[in-house]
């Protein structure tokens, strides 16, 4: 397993995907949209599951407008999981106007970022850690990870709390 990322890391690049305008899979660096910006980096165990879906990543929508507001550039939900999936996922929450949903399907990303959670036991395979990063130009500024089955530090308020 990589070492956890932490402030003051430099995030590694990698790439995640997601579907264009026509359902077609695309790919994106996540250092093409992190470089010279300030993102917001969340991960979550899964799409469709309850704690993500109904406090997770609407909290990260309701506050986007707030989060922006802030310099925030962009918002990137990141889960293991297909871009498919994600792109269904990211349609059951259509007030959402700044949150991009990426796949991590192989969870590479997830490890390179130290963040997996073997879930094979419970026959979910390997997971996403509940996590959320604010990242300033690749570097990490706030690296905010829970506990396995915890929803603490990484809320979209604990982010504004450290802008």
């Amino acid at each position: 397993m990589a070492a956890t990322i932490a402030v003051g890391d430099v995030i590694p690049d990698g790439t995640l995907a997601y579907l264009d305008d026509d359902s077609k899979p695309q790919s994106v660096s996540i250092h093409s949209l992190a470089a010279a910006n300030k993102v917001i980096i969340f991960g979550v165990p899964g799409a469709f599951t309850p704690t993500c879906s109904l406090k997770h990543v609407p909290g990260f929508i309701e506050r986007a407008e707030e989060l922006k507001g802030k310099g925030v550039d962009e918002i990137i939900c990141i889960s293991v999981n297909d871009p498919f999936v994600m792109n269904s996922w990211a349609k059951t929450f259509p007030e959402n106007k700044h949150v991009k949903f990426l796949a991590d399907g192989a969870a590479k990303y997830t490890h390179a970022l130290g963040l997996e959670l073997d879930l094979t036991e419970k026959g979910l395979g390997v997971r996403s850690k509940r996590f959320a990063l604010l990242v300033e130009d690749l570097k990490v500024k706030v690296a905010n990870v829970e506990k396995v089955g915890e929803f603490t530090v990484s809320s979209a308020e604990e982010i504004i709390k450290a802008l």
